[in-house]
């Protein structure tokens, strides 16, 4: 029998380790397509463009190991299952269970790696890819100026061309205003064409002019009653070079403490930390909504109204309507039954106005403390959300590694199709079903549709019933998934149609 795991094991490791690169190397494609545009044309170091590769394929580990162990699995029973290994298996009296039983210990073991690295590592190789993304947007790409376009990307000095050769990258029209004495524009270099590029230590620029001249105007100290003037000097040259500083072009890392509360930058004791923080300010919002309401309505004196109220009008123990204690006064406390429309009649024109006045003066201060507290309140639910979704998702991720497996492994056993063919394409499909399942039930989470554990379980409570059915299936040799019996099937009635119509 330790054979027998050894020969499972060993199977399934192969296929595991190639398929955890391939997907890897697929997601790592789609990352950086994605910020394609944020990397070409920054002149970044080698060290630095490994260090974001690094920090975004850890980043990528949680998600590409569930699917990793699908194809995996799926492969290794496959393959065994055609070579006709497993058939062998069952004949000597080993149950799929058994055979199964090796590769459950392992992808157990897979699954609470995945889940350490999902709470201590990924939070940290999170923070180090938001920073070193930041910083990388941030850079101040080579200088690349636009024909017609003033440039000012270099500090002290604006740049124009008139037009630029894309095969022999001559600069034409040239117009270079030199602001570094920040004294306007005294200092103005024009030329015919010329040349640009950067020094070999990429801190400087280096521009090669032609048939140009520069102008310059020299700051004088006018006296009294001296006649205004413009003094200035005009150079002409047919060749000239000009090098000027380049500032702010290199990375610039900014504090990674900006990150650290974002929901994805987190491990499970600080989720949990930031959701109970976020509860107790929702609950203390709507307490602060309930006692304003209750003091500018129930709890609010009402004797601005009863001190205008006629003798006649006094209220007797058989109205029936509002009860009300504040018009006690004997120590023993008294029930008055007022009528809201009969104390409304009694009073006067300007009382009237000034009741109906303060109501609505209320009414609105009430609304507009209730909408203030109401998007604040939204906007801390939204956050709650995510650091719920966060939190769930750490789980989820980890847990698919194991449901996978059960889907993956009778699946494979039942197509009876190893390699790479058929496998891949069941894979994915199994992959996108549970994928989108789960975008869903995470938008639902996010708009507050469902709970977060509701949103977030959906898909693995999907995918685990299946699993247990198509391990069922397996273990009794079903072949509700065996492509050669729908093709004997589909024989079968084609033959039944063909003979029907013979007679």
């Amino acid at each position: 029998m330790k054979r027998l795991h050894y020969l499972v094991i060993k199977s399934f490791l192969g296929p595991l380790i190639l398929t955890f690169f391939l997907v890897i190397f697929i997601l790592l494609m789609q990352f950086l397509w994605k910020y394609i545009d944020d990397l070409v044309g920054k002149g970044l170091e080698n060290k630095v463009l490994a260090e974001f590769l690094l920090y975004s394929v850890a980043s990528m580990v949680p998600m590409a190991l569930p699917l990793a162990v699908l194809l995996a699995s799926l492969m290794t029973f496959g393959n065994l299952a055609e070579n006709l290994e497993l058939l062998a298996f069952k004949t000597s009296g080993v149950s799929l269970n058994r055979i199964m039983a090796p590769l459950i210990y392992v992808v157990v073991v897979i699954t609470i790696a995945a889940f350490v690295f999902a709470n201590y590592v990924m939070p940290v190789s999170n923070l180090k890819l938001q920073s070193l993304l930041y910083d990388i947007r941030r850079q101040r790409p080579e200088l690349q100026i636009q024909p017609g376009v003033f440039d000012n990307t270099m500090d002290g000095y604006s740049i124009r061309i008139g037009d630029q050769d894309t095969k022999t990258k001559l600069l034409k029209d040239i117009w270079i205003y030199d602001h570094t004495d920040k004294a306007g524009n005294v200092h103005v270099t024009v030329a015919d064409s010329g040349f640009m590029k950067m020094s070999s230590d990429e801190k400087h620029l280096v521009l090669t002019l032609y048939n140009g001249h520069s102008y310059v105007e020299l700051q004088k100290t006018k006296k009294r009653n001296e006649p205004k003037s413009y003094p200035h000097r005009r150079d002409k040259f047919a060749k000239q070079e000009m090098l000027i500083e380049l500032t702010g072009f290199g990375l610039n890392r900014t504090d990674q403490s900006l990150w650290k509360n974002s929901f994805s930058m987190m491990n499970l004791g600080q989720l949990k930390h930031f959701e109970d923080s976020l509860d107790n300010d929702i609950g203390k919002l709507q307490l602060s909504v309930n006692d304003m309401v209750k003091n500018s309505t129930i709890k609010k004196e009402k004797r601005n109204i009863y001190k205008h109220l006629p003798a006649a009008s006094a209220v007797t123990e058989k109205d029936t309507s509002l009860a009300d204690t504040s018009l006690a006064v004997s120590p023993e406390p008294v029930i008055h039954k007022l009528n809201v429309d009969t104390i409304y009649n009694d009073l006067t024109t300007i009382q009237k106005r000034r009741a109906v006045s303060q109501a609505i003066n209320l009414a609105r201060t009430n609304k507009s403390f209730i909408a203030t507290n109401a998007n604040n309140a939204g906007y801390k639910i939204k956050r709650l959300r995510r650091y719920q979704i966060e939190k769930h998702r750490k789980f989820t991720l980890s847990l698919s590694c194991l449901i996978f497996f059960f889907i993956g492994a009778p699946l494979g056993a039942i197509i009876r199709k190893g390699g790479l063919g058929v496998p891949v394409i069941v894979s994915v499909l199994f992959f996108l079903v549970w994928y989108m399942i789960s975008i869903t039930g995470e938008k639902f989470v996010r708009e507050d549709m469902v709970a977060p554990f509701a949103g977030m379980w959906i898909a693995s409570s999907i995918l685990i019933p299946l699993g247990i059915f198509l391990t069922y299936k397996a273990a009794m040799d079903s072949v509700i998934l065996n492509i050669d019996s729908y093709f004997v099937f589909l024989k079968r009635a084609k033959e039944a149609i063909r003979k029907r119509f013979q007679q």
